[in-house]
């Protein structure tokens, strides 16, 4: 078995299930073909008796950078909303699919993970990391927010590490990741190859794993945990800006972490708080249902579009945000966010 898609290539090799994402000229970006594709090989892999795992690895320098973000404002711009909406729809059924996968579902990333690609590994049950793994939900920087999964996904981290990462977009590295949970197992470079080929012939990827496995280092976060909790771990958003101001002018971290987040949308650095409040008594599927709620307001809003043009764009880096102050915020128009559509997001086939 081995169908070639252009963006996506699905492959049958012995006892595995091997999707490929091939889309280096954007990093990966997901589009419509990939989400479709690799829908169709899990369908496929799932009833078919001789696969005993799947794995999914990108080619080039990134896993995947995201989805396709500059088609999504393309397209509400064009007042073709529900066109973007239909591509999260799937996404996210997508994303809930991994997550409740019955066969062993690895990620192989040595490369750039972050938005639409952590929604394709982050929630299946191994997450092998080499040396060039790079994680990021950066969504607030863009007008965007944390979506495929991060409502869940994000709060059941340790402390308010959750927290700290929706509302800034940083990005870690591999020892991090691992320290977090991001990753399962920290792989040396080049086994990608020997891997596959192991999993091909039906051996378990626990063995797999342990025996390419290498420590990955001590984790740089680990040193800002303490400021993290006491920064991040707050009622409100304007409480943590607060709380990190107060501590700007004696604290390195805390100035340097509070001018980035002042770049950021405060509409999105609003919603992502309150998705981090919320998440961790959510199941997966009802995070993924209160997400597309939050998407699908988005489109309809402004920031996204600015984002995406400043950013993305025009690379202006100047995004004039509509509030531009987070002291300016409307609560009830960050709570309709999050309000239930006339018809929710439906998991599962339809």
């Amino acid at each position: 078995m081995r169908i070639e898609s252009g963006d996506i290539l699905v492959e049958k090799r012995g006892s595995l299930g091997l999707v490929t994402l091939n889309r280096p000229q954007a990093l990966n970006a997901l589009n419509d073909a990939m989400v479709d594709g690799l829908q169709a090989a899990l369908d496929a892999f799932l009833i078919d008796d001789g696969v005993t795992s799947v794995l999914i690895c990108g080619t080039g320098k990134a896993f995947s950078a995201g989805g396709d973000i500059r088609l999504m404002h393309d397209l509400g711009k064009a007042g073709k909303q529900d066109v973007a909406l239909d591509f999260w729809h799937r996404e996210y059924r997508l994303n809930a699919f991994i997550q409740s996968y019955p066969k062993p579902y690895i990620a192989l990333i040595d490369g750039i993970v972050m938005g639409g690609g952590v929604g394709v590994s982050l929630h299946g049950r191994y997450r092998l990391a080499g040396p060039n793994f790079l994680f990021a939900m950066p969504e607030v920087g863009i007008g965007f927010f944390p979506d495929v999964g991060a409502t869940y996904a994000l709060p059941r981290l340790a402390g308010a590490y959750g927290m700290y990462l929706a509302l800034t977009g940083a990005r870690i590295r591999r020892a991090d990741a691992m320290m977090l949970g991001l990753a399962t197992h920290a792989i040396r470079s080049g086994a990608e190859d020997e891997i596959i080929a192991a999993l091909a012939t039906g051996e378990g990827i626990e063995t797999i794993a342990a025996r390419f496995a290498e420590d990955a280092g001590s984790a740089p976060l680990a040193a800002f945990e303490d400021r993290i909790n006491r920064y991040f771990n707050e009622h409100s958003l304007l409480a943590v800006i607060e709380t990190l101001g107060d501590a700007a002018e004696d604290d390195t971290f805390a100035a340097e972490t509070l001018k980035g987040m002042m770049t950021r949308s405060p509409t999105s650095m609003a919603l992502a708080f309150e998705q981090m409040q919320r998440g961790g008594d959510l199941t997966f599927a009802d995070a993924m249902i209160m997400e597309f709620r939050i998407v699908s307001r988005i489109v309809h809003g402004s920031d996204f579009y600015e984002g995406v043009r400043a950013l993305i764009i025009d690379k202006d880096n100047a995004p004039r945000w509509n509030p531009a102050q987070i002291t300016d915020l409307d609560d009830a128009v960050i709570a309709a966010h999050f309000a239930p559509l006339p018809r929710d997001l439906v998991l599962g086939r339809e």
